[in-house]
Parts: structure tokens; sequence; C-alpha cells
């Protein structure tokens, strides 16, 4: 199980980090950051089970933290650490769907007994998953298997674009989505198709929100509402990662996502499935190679060719590694897409997530000035962007298997 932590008060973080006896157990710490902000993305890179959070931080706290892993990434189970022995922050924390909530300090054994709770949980949820498919296709009258007919309507070579406004507003009668006014189509394919539907409609029920799924034979077709075009993107790109991750869980194969152009009338939404079901079927046809997920921007690049954009990308990081609050969101504003489209086409085409990908370029850098230098290992974590020598020391042994000091006694001074 993967773990990720966040608070803000770097001791904890520490404390959290060293006491545990993480290669003890069947949990692995994957990342940490100091507040929600610098959070969401890392998390979205590092797909963790669990994460474990603060409730008081700066720039984004717990409680906005978990409303946004709620609606973008419901499968992970929250931990909520806090100083503060409140009614309304535990009340809350349970209306976010919170597993458990907690008084700091706590100690290794009680971090322990609860990851070991959540853990369970998780493992639980999974196997009835894994079961839930005869169970679907009995309830096969129910409003839900209704919405599923009607939104397949829509996908189609037959669909008429003017019935496109009407079946929209069935979708959403009786909801909270407000009309909106851009739309997106994904087309997905997998295998098997009943454990895979059953992993997505688990995802799109947990709280998207503004996403209606229709079961097909060979996948799944999804529709996305958003209020604007960059928003409906990235609700796109983020939901299609999110698939991935959930059909690999579930041990699907042959998954191809395609996604589709954002349009801006229910009358073009049949434009969008077309475009979607096109590069789905490209990717079919490309048999080899890594790419699951294609958007319509990056159709060009399905020869295997490297995207202009990740190497812009890569060169903004060479750039900017040493900044400690080097983020995601940065590099991808910089290159011009959103988070999500970003970490997506990143990730496929570099063979390793942002996060994965900067750690390796840090530490490539430390072990230079570890061999050349002799620089203290609180000024090496300066200059390759961490500004906790402690942490730095942690991820330099977790990726080479030595301190820093045991890598620079081996190798200082030696030819390459």
């Amino acid at each position: 199980m993967k773990v990720f932590l966040v608070d803000d008060e770097i001791v904890i973080r520490e404390g959290i980090r060293e006491s545990f006896p993480w290669d003890e157990t069947p949990y692995s710490l994957v990342g940490e950051a100091p507040d929600g902000e610098m959070a969401l993305p890392m998390i979205r890179d590092t797909n963790p089970d669990i994460v474990i959070t603060d409730i008081k931080m700066p720039f984004m706290d717990g409680l906005e933290l978990c409303r946004m892993l709620r609606a973008q990434m419901p499968w992970i189970s929250i931990i909520v650490l806090s100083g503060y022995d409140e009614f309304e922050y535990a009340r809350q924390c349970i209306n976010l769907g919170v597993r458990e909530y907690l008084l700091k300090p706590i100690n290794s054994a009680e971090l322990k007994e609860v990851l070991d709770r959540v853990s369970n949980q998780i493992n639980e949820e999974r196997k009835r998953l894994e079961h839930a498919s005869s169970l679907r296709a009995r309830m096969g009258n129910d409003e839900k298997f209704l919405k599923e007919k009607l939104l397949g309507s829509l996908f189609s070579d037959e669909a008429l674009d003017e019935d496109a406004k009407e079946v929209v507003n069935r979708l959403t009668a009786g909801t909270d989505q407000t009309a909106a006014s851009f739309y997106a189509v994904i087309d997905a394919a997998f295998q098997p198709a009943g454990i895979g539907h059953d992993a997505i409609g688990l995802l799109t029920e947990s709280g998207f929100g503004g996403i209606y799924a229709s079961p097909g034979r060979v996948g799944t077709r999804l529709l996305v509402l958003g209020e604007n075009a960059e928003d409906t993107e990235e609700k796109a790109y983020s939901l299609a990662t999110s698939m991935l991750q959930e059909l690999e869980r579930v041990k699907c194969e042959d998954i191809r996502i395609g996604i589709g152009d954002v349009v801006d009338a229910p009358e073009k939404i049949l434009h969008s499935f077309k475009s979607a079901r096109h590069i789905r079927h490209l990717l079919t046809e490309k048999k080899e190679g890594n790419t699951f997920i294609l958007g319509v921007r990056e159709m060009k690049d399905v020869t295997g060719d490297m995207p202009s954009v990740v190497n812009d990308a890569k060169l903004y990081i060479a750039q900017n590694y040493s900044n400690p609050n080097l983020m995601l969101s940065d590099v991808a504003s910089a290159i011009n897409m959103s988070k999500s489209r970003f970490s997506t086409v990143f990730s496929q085409y570099a063979g390793q997530t942002f996060t994965e990908y900067l750690i390796h370029l840090r530490l490539n850098k430390a072990k230079e000035l570890l061999k050349t230098t002799a620089y203290k290992n609180s000024q090496i974590a300066d200059e390759t962007g961490y500004n906790d020598s402690h942490y730095f020391s942690y991820i330099f042994k977790k990726n080479t298997g030595m301190t820093p000091s045991e890598y620079r006694a081996q190798y200082q001074n030696q030819p390459e």
C-alpha cells in the first residue's frame, strides 16, 4: 500500500517518516508535501492508496484537500491528523468520507494500527468490486440502466444532433448538475469488459460530478460536462488517468482511452464522440508502445515521436529543478497545458511521472556534487531543490540504497 503524507510541520513529517518502520510493513511512503496545494498534483502523480493529511495548513488546508480528493480521486483513502480536538473538524471529515481522524501526537504503533485498519477496508472493497459484475447485470430495469441507455443513444452513427440537448436535459434532471456549457466524450476499450465497467462505474459514482457513463461491448463511453473549455479538458484528462489507474488495479488489459474534442453545444457531442472513437481505434491498431490515453491534440504524436511539449517540459525542469517549490502546475503553465493533460502526456512519453523524473534529475545532480565537491549534505540538498536536508537524505537512500555520506565515501575522486 502506497502512502502520501501532507503536513506543514517539518518535525511532524520527519517524525512519521523516520520513526515508522516502513521497511518492515506492507506500506511505502511515496511522497510528502507541506500543504494541500503542493500535494494535490504530487498525489495525482504518485497515485497513493492512502493519504495522511493535517487539517491546519497554509494555502490549501486539509479539509479543502479532502474535498478535492473526494471529487477527483475518490478511491483514495484519507487519514486526518489534527492537533485540534474539535467536534466540527471531525464532523466535516466524516462528511468528506475520511476513514480515520487522529489527534497529534501519534506514535508508530498507533499509526500502524490505523494503517492496518484502513488497508483491510480497502482490500474488502476491492474484493466486493471483483464480485460486482453479476450483481449489476441483474439490475437491468433501474434508473441507472435507463440513463445508460439514454446516454448510449448519443453514441451512435444514427444519432441526431438535434436530439442531444433533450438527452442532456433528461440525464441531468433531478441532479445538482447545472446546465453545462462545454462537453467532451471519452471512449475507452479494455478487457475483460464486465470488471472494467464496474471499476469505472464505481469511480464515476464516487464524486466526480458531471460525468455520465454508458457501458458497451468492448468498453465504456463517457460524457464529461464542464463550465468552460479549460475545466472540461482538465476534468476529462483527470478522469481518463483515474480510469487507467482503476482499470490496471482490477487487472484489466488491452486498455485504450481516446479523448474527443471539447465542444460548446450538446448538438456537437456526436462530433466529440467520433473524434474520441477515431483516436481509440488508432491506439488499438498501434499495439506496441505504452500509450494508453490519447487526446485530439496529441493525435499527431501517435507514431511514437516525442512531442515537442515534452522536450520543452524537460528543458524547463532542467532550468528550475533547484527550486524547492517547483510543482507540476508550474511546468504545465510554462508549456501552456492543463495540469491533468500535461501529467498524462509527460508520463506516457517520458516513461516516468513528473515526480519520478524530477527526483531522478535532482539525485543525478546530487551524485555529481557528492563526487566532485566537499559540500555538506545541507548545501547539496539546497543546490538540488530540497529545503529539508533530512528529507533529501531519506530520498537519496530510498533511491540509491546508500546515504549521501556512504555514496561520497565510495565514489568521490574515482574516475568516470
